[in-house]
Parts: structure tokens; C-alpha cells; sequence
């Protein structure tokens, strides 16, 4: 009965002390949820600021597939490609390409403006359009589908009005390029890459410039000396639309041109534009005496000739379609014809059937400079596109 007791009295002072601590127990509160990501509502949607900075980011881009067929001089088609069995027989084939690009935005307000950036990155698939008759030139395995570029399209640093680093060339981002159609360059209309050394300002009441100095690109346009091309730009622009004007000195070849635009928004569906160029060609179609032969078309002055013009506009039939034309000629006859169709089947996804026409005005004179690689005087072509935007 003793130990008994014992044992019961023991298990009755576990049972207390137990009790005691347990009301004595401290609780310990649950963290509150981190906040991993804090919204950036100052330059947009999309934007979030980076973690223990005031730099707001954003990231976007898109996956493109674009499927053509037809002329190589509509910039579609892709010609006269070696049968792999018949030596001597050539077909036409698909010009595909699948596109990967990815887009970074940043922005910071400073005491001295707001302090930017963008990067474009571009990854490509597929192959070129074009005409492949001369098997012995150096493209002559480009019809076949490869990696074909990893490229830097744009990086530059914006902090108030100055901007530096690669960017298009101003003669087309401040005025604006063509249409919205794929092939808007059957008649060219300027340079595009380039280091830019720039400066934006904005004299109110609808009135904005820029001048901007720059590198340009390839073996005609990339300049040959400390001497900058030069750009400049002036715009108005009103709830009616905008009339902007730009003017380049091309200082490899010493010759200037420029061009107006007029776009109007003629009721909310429908959008109008037209734009003409003019510019000056005396050294570079001067073939004989040049060490790089321009054959007519500068960094700038990229049409036939002296003047150009382009023309079309956009219909929004509602908020998923839209139809989209361009009419271009130039001063060498060429006329350049673009009209599609643009479904969004959900927000980000669109898809794009266009159908394109080149006629080449000199196609049989031996001056013919041929920007598209036609290979005949009237090219035909098409071009389907998806697109998946994020």
C-alpha cells in the first residue's frame, strides 16, 4: 500500500508541474508572409522594384514563328534550292524562322530626371529568304535552317534627356518607321542599328526634338573617321495625330537627306499615315570613284533614287482584328505593295497572314541596284506569323 501511494503521489506532482509550466509556456508568433516582390507602379505595368534598390524592373519579350512562301523578291520566298538526289534541279522552299527576344526596362528617378535603360536581345532560327541560283556564292547554304544570329538589337542608358549606347537610328525611331506590316521594307526607308549619342527635349505645348549623333553600321553606313553622322528631328504632336520631320548628314559620303511624316487619326478606327523622303546621291552613286561602292543607297538614303514615299494605315474592325496596308515607291520605280490581316486569339497571342508585292522598275537596266534579291521584275509572296508577346 505504500509504495502504492507513492507512485500515485508521484504521478499527481508530475501532473501539476506539468500544468504549471504549460500555463507558464511562452507563445511564439508566426511570421508574418515575406513580401518578395513590391510593385512598381511609376512608369507602367509590369514593373517591380528590385530588391533593396529604388530601380524599378521589367521584364518582357516575345516568341515568334514566321512561315513564308513565294518570291524571294517579296522577301518571303526562298529559291532555286538544290534537290538533294538530281544535280541540276532546283525547287523553292518554306522561309521559316523562329524568334526568341528578350526585353529589359529599368527606371530610377534622381535629382538630376528619370534614370533608364532597355536591352533587346534577339535569338534566330531557321533560314534566309532569297535566291540561291549561284551555288558558289557565300551564301549559298543559307536556304538550309540553322542558328542564324544571337544579336544585341538595342542597349542604351537614358538619364533625363541624354541617351547612350545602340539603339535604332533616329532617322527611323523619331519619326517613326513604315506601317504595321511585316515586310515594310520592300522600298527601304533609312538605316536601322547603330551607337547613338543622343539628346531628347520637350519644348511643350506639343513640341518635341532631338539631335543625335552616331556610328551607323555595316561596311557603307559605319563611319570612317572621328566625324559622327548626324541626326536631327522636330515633331508636333496634337490629339489629331503628328507631323514630324527629320533631316541626316551621312558624313561617309558627304550627302543629306531627310524625311516628313504625317499620321492622323481619322476616327478611332482608323489610322492614317504618309511619309516622303528626299535626299541626295551624287557620291554615292559614284561607283567608279569610291573605294566602297554604295550603289545609290547610303546608311540614310537607303531608297532608289532621290525621293520616296510611303503611304497606308490601320482599321481596327474590333479589339481581337485589325487590317494593316502599305503602298511604297521610289524615284528607281520601285513599288513595294503590304497588306495583312492581325488576330489576337487571346491577349499576347496573335496571329498574322500578310501577302506582299515588289515590282522592281529597273530591274533590266544595268544600273539595277537590287535591295530585296528579286529574281524577277514582279515578285509575289506570303507570310504567316505568330506571335506570342509577354
Amino acid at each position: 500500500m505504500n509504495i502504492k501511494s507513492l507512485l500515485l503521489g508521484s504521478a499527481a506532482a508530475l501532473i501539476a508541474v506539468s500544468g504549471a509550466r504549460a500555463a507558464d509556456a511562452v507563445v511564439v508568433a508566426e511570421p508574418e508572409p515575406a513580401e518578395y516582390v513590391k510593385i512598381c507602379d511609376v512608369y507602367g505595368a509590369g514593373y517591380f522594384y528590385i530588391p533593396g534598390t529604388e530601380t524599378c524592373l521589367r521584364i518582357g519579350g516575345y516568341v515568334r514563328y514566321d512561315i513564308g512562301v513565294g518570291d524571294s523578291g517579296s522577301l518571303d520566298g526562298v529559291n532555286h534550292v538544290p534537290d538533294h538526289q538530281d544535280a541540276g534541279t532546283t525547287h523553292s522552299t518554306y522561309y521559316k524562322n523562329t524568334r526568341f527576344t528578350l526585353k529589359t526596362w529599368t527606371g530610377q528617378e534622381t535629382e538630376l530626371g528619370t534614370l533608364k535603360t532597355y536591352t533587346e536581345t534577339r535569338f534566330n532560327y531557321g533560314n534566309s529568304s532569297g535566291d540561291y541560283t549561284n551555288q558558289a556564292a557565300s551564301n549559298a547554304d543559307d536556304w538550309t535552317g540553322r542558328n542564324k544570329s544571337l544579336s544585341l538589337r538595342f542597349a542604351w542608358i537614358q538619364l533625363g534627356g541624354l541617351r547612350v549606347g545602340k539603339d535604332d537610328t533616329a532617322f527611323d525611331t523619331f519619326i517613326g518607321y513604315a506601317g504595321n506590316v511585316i515586310q515594310d521594307t520592300l522600298v527601304p526607308y533609312g538605316g536601322q542599328e547603330s551607337n547613338v549619342v543622343q539628346y531628347y527635349f520637350d519644348a511643350g505645348n506639343g513640341f518635341s526634338g532631338l539631335v543625335s549623333l552616331e556610328e551607323g553600321a555595316g561596311k557603307v553606313g559605319t563611319i570612317d573617321s572621328y566625324v559622327p553622322h548626324v541626326v536631327g528631328g522636330l515633331k508636333y504632336k496634337g490629339d489629331w495625330g503628328s507631323l514630324t520631320g527629320v533631316v541626316a548628314y551621312d558624313s561617309n559620303y558627304e550627302e543629306v537627306a531627310g524625311k516628313v511624316r504625317l499620321d492622323v487619326k481619322a476616327t478611332n478606327e482608323l489610322a492614317l499615315f504618309i511619309m516622303g523622303g528626299y535626299g541626295t546621291d551624287d557620291n554615292l552613286t559614284d561607283d567608279a570613284n569610291n573605294a566602297i561602292d554604295a550603289h545609290g543607297r547610303g546608311f540614310y538614303k537607303q531608297w532608289g533614287g532621290n525621293w520616296a514615299i510611303w503611304g497606308g494605315g490601320t482599321y481596327k474592325f474590333n479589339d481581337k482584328t485589325s487590317f494593316n496596308a502599305q503602298i511604297s515607291y521610289d524615284d528607281w520605280k520601285n513599288l513595294g505593295i503590304a497588306a495583312n490581316v492581325a488576330y489576337t486569339v487571346v491577349p499576347g497571342f496573335t496571329v498574322t497572314a500578310e501577302v506582299d508585292y515588289l515590282n522592281a522598275g529597273k530591274f533590266d537596266d544595268a544600273d539595277f541596284s537590287n535591295w530585296t534579291k528579286a529574281n524577277k521584275k514582279s515578285s509575289v509572296g506570303g507570310i504567316l506569323r505568330f506571335q506570342r508577346s509577354f
